[in-house]
């Protein structure tokens, strides 16, 4: 799977590790629901360093169509809430 950090580039993503990065989107979709900023800003930075180490980044000049957008780190709680599905922002 392909994902995109908006602001930072795409990278590679096993489908292995699609389980642990829904249980930090639930959280993270929890968070917003409860209006916990300090939460979601937790949450939020755990979910993208998570898609950065387990990730392997494409090169810049590639544009491969991502499978997975995801918030830049500084991203709002209301621009992140806009992303959403009605699952999270990861499918699943």
């Amino acid at each position: 799977m392909i994902v995109r950090i908006m602001g930072e580039g795409q990278l590679k993503l096993d489908d292995s590790h699609l389980t642990a990065l829904n249980k930090l989107d639930d959280e993270l979709l929890a968070e917003m629901e409860s209006g916990d900023e300090s939460g979601f800003r937790r949450t939020l930075g755990a979910l993208l360093d998570a898609v950065r180490r387990l990730g392997t980044p494409l090169p810049d000049d590639s544009l491969e169509p991502s499978e997975l957008i995801l918030p830049a780190p500084d991203a709002s709680l209301e621009e992140v809430r806009e992303m959403l599905r009605d699952d999270g922002l990861i499918p699943g």
